[in-house]
């Protein structure tokens, strides 16, 4: 039994689980009739995935299990291991260490993805080539980019020269294990300061999530500490009245939320914040800065000049500005109320893999996808909340846009969300990494 098992003992209802959200493995009314009919025919092509997150993973496991064997598909990803990062606040918790949310990449080399790991440095759009960084490239009928976002890290005074003192954590990895380590080296009545960008950003819960899962773990280890949380936002974005019931029922005196604080920089030596009209020292400060699209999507020309996001063809995820170029997940300019998420770019994924099927076969893509979205947060160790949407394609203004009704939130706070925030984990993983089980 892995570490992860242990401290899920109610993992063993995954199955009753996933058998009731088959949803993740389809994309609503998207027809997929055909996809599979090529099979063991010659090659239509050579799709290039670059990057191995939700997005990336997906798309390459359903361009081989749609494609029936006629695609060869080359997934490059710069990372030995998959790190899921909608669980990583739990590492910050105590609950889970940084193994037990790391995944390989077998399940897809079995079902016939190429993978090599290494890092693309530049995307040659005219002759339809990536370059490595040992200098190789590799040649594509059609690329796939799922970068993620990189952080505009200029827009803060001072944090550029922060050298590992100030973290975001805000991709699972290094800086989660670091970030963990501040929080446990931090005195008893320490204050730990957590700033949020305006939006858009990965996650729009995910710091609120954190503010919790840290305040869990002062309640056992530091009581006397504090959280606070200074939000450049209006006002809580997401399961707003959640986490409100969180921070007053579970955390009361202990978290502290502040929003219209738009930071300005950081000094370094003495930890502190500095915003428009005071000034914030904090024992652990995690600087989270704003986000624009990954910098391949950027060396692509996919991303228009003073803009931050990729826009795409949302029929085909392929780029607006570069063709035979799709791009999926948190570096497109989003749909209207599209959240940046681990779910939604598992959903772009499947509607990307068929329309390039499509595509590849010259044929016109579906015309009618709906994409859906769910987003768990952890406010205890055990407890959750959750937010869904479902977003269906809009012909006339060629978009996706939130069908109405569709979705919501939680009702309340419980341990039976905590338990199917679990089987959603272990669900997504699955479905988007080929794993058995």
């Amino acid at each position: 039994m892995s570490n992860a098992q242990a401290k899920t003992p109610y993992s063993s209802r995954r199955r009753q689980f996933l058998a009731g959200s088959a949803a993740l493995g389809s994309i609503g009314m998207l027809s997929l009739a055909g996809c599979a009919s090529s099979a063991r025919r010659a090659s239509m092509g050579h799709v290039v995935v670059v990057g191995g997150g939700f997005g990336g993973a997906t798309v390459a496991r359903y361009l081989k299990k749609w494609g029936g064997g006629a695609i060869d598909v080359t997934l490059i990803e710069r990372q030995s291991s998959f790190i899921s990062c909608p669980m990583s606040n739990l590492v910050l918790e105590g609950r889970q260490s940084l193994a037990d949310i790391s995944m390989t990449y077998a399940g897809l080399e079995k079902s016939g993805v190429r993978r090599i790991q290494a890092e693309v440095v530049d995307v040659d759009a005219q002759g339809k080539r990536v370059r490595l960084a040992d200098g190789s490239s590799l040649r594509y009928d059609r690329l796939v980019l799922s970068p993620g976002v990189d952080f505009m890290t200029d827009a803060i005074g001072g944090l550029n020269a922060a050298d590992g003192k100030i973290l975001h954590a805000w991709k699972a990895g290094g800086q989660t294990v670091a970030l963990r380590q501040q929080l446990q080296d931090m005195r008893d009545g320490g204050v730990y300061a957590i700033t949020i960008p305006a939006a858009p950003y990965r996650c729009p819960p995910g710091p609120y999530e954190r503010a919790c899962m840290v305040a869990s773990y002062f309640k056992k280890a530091k009581p006397r500490s504090k959280v606070l949380i200074l939000d450049a936002n209006p006002d809580i974005l997401s399961k707003k009245a959640l986490f409100e019931k969180a921070f007053k029922d579970y955390y009361g005196g202990m978290i502290e939320y502040r929003s219209n604080q738009a930071i300005k920089e950081v000094d370094v030596a003495t930890q502190t914040a500095v915003f428009d009209f005071d000034n914030v020292r904090a024992d652990v400060l995690n600087v989270i800065p704003p986000m624009r699209a990954g910098d391949l999507a950027v060396k692509a020309g996919a991303v228009a000049l003073n803009h931050r996001w990729a826009s795409v063809n949302w029929l085909t995820l392929e780029s607006t500005l570069v063709p035979y170029v799709h791009i999926l997940g948190d570096a497109t300019l989003s749909a209207p109320q599209m959240p940046k998420s681990g779910h939604m770019a598992n959903q772009q994924a499947k509607v990307a893999a068929a329309a390039i099927i499509a595509l590849l076969r010259g044929e016109a893509p579906a015309t009618t996808p709906v994409v859906m979205n769910t987003c768990y947060s952890f406010v205890s160790a055990s407890e959750a909340v959750h937010v869904a949407s479902v977003h269906q394609y809009d012909a006339q203004e060629k978009t996706f846009k939130t069908v109405l009704g569709s979705g919501g939130v939680s009702s309340g706070i419980s341990a039976l969300e905590g338990q199917y925030a679990w089987a959603w984990a272990q669900n997504i993983l699955a479905d988007s990494l080929s794993l058995a089980g």
